[in-house]
């Protein structure tokens, strides 16, 4: 079990900067497969062709979804994303709990649709935006591996 810093939330600036890495991640995955499957149906025909087309002219819908599988997945799974673990923040149940797969879609579905109800976070004590709220989690600062074995030894 991940040890906690008591009181230690996650402040906006540092969720920030990890949503911001994650979109990035999702943007240029996405971006890449569009561009692959073009080019892939380019040699196949033009019905083909069509369809991803189509496909990435839906780019603006299918994007929040790619973003809420992405971070789903790995908050159940693992609790924080490629973002969070670079700026060391985890997601946790209220009750310092992991998290539920329940938990993590709700989460990753109001923060991919409703992005701007992170804003929330700015003014709770807690530093919850709305779906930490829905979700019931909030964003802890975890130790590095380092500073955890330098303060203990």
């Amino acid at each position: 079990m991940t040890t906690f810093v008591a009181g230690a939330y996650a402040g906006p600036v540092s969720r920030t900067i990890a949503y911001a890495l994650d979109a990035l991640i999702v943007a240029v995955l996405f971006t890449g497969g569009a561009t692959v499957a073009g080019m892939i149906a380019s040699v196949i025909g033009a019905q083909a062709h069509d369809l991803v087309r189509a496909a990435t002219s839906a780019y603006l819908l299918v994007l929040p979804a790619m973003f809420a599988f992405y971070c789903t997945l790995f908050w159940a799974l693992a609790g924080r994303t490629p973002g969070m673990a670079v700026l060391g923040l985890r997601v946790v149940g209220t009750r310092r709990e992991s998290l539920s797969w329940l938990s993590a879609l709700v989460r990753g579905v109001v923060l991919a649709y409703l992005p701007i109800g992170a804003l929330w976070a700015l003014v709770d004590r807690r530093h919850q935006a709305v779906h930490d709220k829905l979700a019931r989690t909030v964003v802890v600062r975890v130790p590095s591996t380092v500073t955890a074995r330098s303060t203990a030894g």
